[in-house]
Formats: C-alpha cells, structure tokens, sequence
C-alpha cells in the first residue's frame, strides 16, 4: 500500500488537498468529483480558509450526476487530522494566499486554479444552479484534464 504523501508510479500526487475560503462549494465540490475519478488509493481531502454553512445547491448539482457529500461538514486546514500533502490545489485567491504561506517552508506543490465563486450569481434558482453546474464541470474539466493525464502532475502546469 501506498504511504500517503507518496507519488505514484505515475508521477500522480498520493495526496491533494482542495482548498478554498469556506469549504462550502468549491473545495468539497472537487474533493467529492477528485475520488470519483481518481484511483482509490490517492488520499484526498478538503478544507477552507474559513468554516463555513454547507450549502444545499452543492448537493444538488453533484446529485445530478450521481456524487454525494455525504456527511461533510465545512472545516479549516486546521481541523484536518493530517496535514501532509504533496499537491494543494487552490481554487481562489484567498486559498491561493493561505496556502503559499503555509507551504513556505516545505516541499508541497501548490497549484492555483481560478475557480469562480457560483453564490455571486443573482436570479432564478435554474440561473444561480446552471451557476453551480458551470463550476461543478469545471472543477471536473481540470481534474480529468490535469489529475488523469498519463504525465500526472506536469500536467497540471498546462
């Protein structure tokens, strides 16, 4: 069994942490589609800059396509019971800032990925969930197009 931390054979982080300002949306969103994906082995967690309130929206767009959180509740990086990682993907700028801090002094990978924030998005409740779907396929987008590709993680730089 692979150690967490550890890279795959195929150069695949063994360990990624989402991060973003409230572990509400973006994070959890990519934490839950990211094992969907990837192989089970591959240690993935999520957490926020801030705590946040779950958000009902999120259930509903990955419902859609057949993911769930589950029981997650919101929670900081420093409510995670392990704090070893070998990729941070941060999915705003907030979470970018943090995270570059954090990792000052270590040897982790932190990648941004813009990600826009759907609860901006005023209007029908189709309109703020056709928000949500738009981040949801994002998210998903990167994950398949950076975290599956057979070069693993020089891919994320593309």
């Amino acid at each position: 069994m692979e150690e967490i931390g550890a890279m795959s054979e195929r150069g695949r982080p063994g360990a990624i942490l989402f991060m973003c300002g409230l572990n509400v949306i973006r994070s959890p969103m990519a934490e839950v589609i990211a094992r969907s994906l990837l192989p089970a082995n591959t240690y993935i967690r999520s957490a926020g800059v801030r705590a946040g309130e779950r958000d009902p929206f999120v259930d509903v767009v990955l419902d859609e396509i057949g993911l769930t959180l589950g029981r997650h509740l919101p929670h900081t990086l420093e409510e995670l019971e392990d704090d070893y990682f070998d990729l941070i993907i941060t999915l705003s700028p907030q979470a970018h800032h943090a995270a570059l801090e954090l990792t000052r002094s270590s040897a982790v990978d932190v990648v941004y990925w813009p990600t826009i924030d759907p609860t901006v998005t005023q209007g029908t409740r189709e309109q703020i969930l056709g928000s949500y779907r738009d981040v949801r396929n994002h998210l998903s987008e990167l994950i398949e197009s950076r975290l599956l590709d057979r070069n693993g993680i020089a891919a994320q730089s593309a």
